[in-house]
């Protein structure tokens, strides 16, 4: 036995763990719930499996899954008795979802479909990015499941995640890609109404100019004839007077004002008559539910909901009730709280974007607001013991962004923190043991190794293969920074 031996056996031993530690993770989750669903949706009528607790009306849940290449989305749909009433993954992510006035099941949803690059001219973006989409707006009926095509537009290099259905030739759309909100005709194609970003934010803000500045994830179009929309990278909710564009003293937030908002997503407007104004809006990169509402010229929040599981929450939908319908993406779950901050009603979901509760309104259209009804705030529990305090100790040193983004978009969806937690001790060992190999390989005489053999070739493949994952996995982090 030489004197690497040792170093070896204990490398190995501690590879061999964190791998059958991730064996066990993996096999310990089980399936997909969204799996489950899939296979429910083919049932024959007399053979419907109930996959979740009864609740009054028809659930809707689009899943955004990974938004890449190989991928696709679904759009799952719920019966009040559990069962499954429509299952789709025709495109690649699904975003939002509302109820059309066409139906009590049927619904308006916004998607996108990645397409060939050569479809969209195979200009210098997608040199770059191969990012060529066509994004859709269609109607569904969920019971016979037939769709009509509202409005499509193929682009280069971005995506619509909201729209608001004004009337049967309308649609007002949120574009990510231009940093946009406009108004268009669907029957004649004719957008009469455009506010672009760059009309009145400061370049210098947000996101990297030329790649993801606003985000523009939510519109909406408000009685009174404003527009609501969503500042994602400003960390802002913002008003905007069709003629003079944003209005001054109603923006909700402010850059980098992460005790009030942090790159949040779809925020609901709660107008006077049901106790607003007042907006309910996942903050997603802290962790939250909040509610604010319009007091003396200025915002104040009077109710805030989380838990110690919740992670990248991006929906949330006061119900007339007074329980707020949320969405929780890498909590995996959708849910339902009542008045008192209880969770009265849940649904395991990989990767959800967004819910819409049928029968209830457009989003929290019919809902009141939190101050009005009385509704109770519920922040979880505190970190106790010393297993929660070092999961916290990890997560408070790494960046929420990269955090979300790689449990969003990365790793699959039965990781949870410990699991992600192997796969980067397992880079690490393999790194260290690449390198020692390297080293050795290098620095000492052959009969102080193995003998003849220089490099054999197990530890040829462990070289490569540590450099691939140490490589692979600091691209990615490199990119997401």
């Amino acid at each position: 036995m030489n004197a690497q031996t040792p170093t070896r056996a204990a490398l190995g031993a501690l590879s061999l763990g964190l791998v059958l530690a991730l064996a066990a993770g993996f096999v310990t989750a089980g399936q997909s719930p969204n799996a489950r669903y899939d296979r429910a949706a083919e049932l024959a009528p007399g053979e419907r499996e109930r996959v979740v607790g009864h609740r009054s009306g028809v659930t809707v849940v689009t899943v955004q899954r990974g938004d890449m290449r190989g991928l696709s989305g679904e759009l799952v749909a719920f019966r009040p008795n559990g069962t499954v009433l429509y299952q789709t993954e025709r495109h690649s992510s699904y975003w939002d979802v509302d109820p059309s006035p066409r139906g009590d099941r049927t619904v308006t949803y916004v998607a996108s479909k990645w397409l060939n690059e050569s479809v969209c001219g195979g200009g210098p973006l997608l040199s770059d990015r191969g990012d060529c989409r066509r994004n859709v707006v269609e109607r569904l009926n969920l019971t016979t499941g037939e769709r009509t095509r509202l409005y499509s537009h193929r682009m280069e290099g971005g995506r619509w995640h909201d729209v608001d259905v004004i009337n049967d030739t309308h649609i007002l759309v949120g574009d990510i890609g231009n940093e946009a909100v406009f108004l268009v005709n669907t029957s004649s194609g004719i957008r009469e109404w455009t506010w672009t970003a760059e009309s009145e934010l400061p370049i210098t803000s947000g996101g990297s100019y030329d790649k993801d500045w606003v985000h523009i994830n939510d519109v909406e179009l408000l009685d009174d004839g404003r527009v609501m929309v969503d500042l994602r990278n400003q960390d802002q909710v913002a008003f905007l007077n069709r003629s003079r564009g944003i209005v001054a003293n109603w923006t909700l937030g402010g850059e980098n004002d992460y005790s009030v908002l942090r790159e949040q997503h779809n925020p609901d407007y709660i107008p006077e008559s049901a106790g607003g104004p007042a907006v309910v809006v996942a903050d997603s990169e802290n962790d939250r539910i909040v509610e604010y509402q319009r007091q003396n010229g200025g915002w104040n929040r009077t109710w805030t909901w989380t838990d110690e599981r919740m992670q990248w929450p991006r929906d949330a939908d006061r119900l007339p009730n007074g329980h707020t319908l949320v969405t929780d993406t890498i909590g995996d779950r959708v849910f339902e709280v009542n008045r008192r901050g209880e969770i009265v009603w849940r649904l395991p979901v990989d990767r959800a974007y967004e819910a819409e509760r049928l029968g209830t309104g457009d989003e929290s259209a019919g809902g009141p607001s939190a101050a009005s009804a009385g509704i109770r705030s519920h922040r979880g529990t505190t970190v106790d013991g010393p297993v929660d305090r070092f999961e916290e100790a990890v997560r408070s040193a790494v960046p929420v962004g990269v955090q979300n983004a790689l449990l969003g978009y990365f790793f699959p969806w039965w990781m949870g923190f410990y699991d992600v937690l192997a796969v980067f001790a397992l880079a690490g060992v393999l790194l260290v043991w690449g390198s020692l190999e390297l080293w050795w390989a290098v620095s000492l005489p052959a009969s102080a190794s193995l003998g003849a053999d220089a490099l054999p070739s197990l530890r040829s493949v462990l070289v490569l293969t540590a450099l691939a994952v140490i490589g692979y996995a600091a691209s990615v982090i490199a990119s997401l920074m």
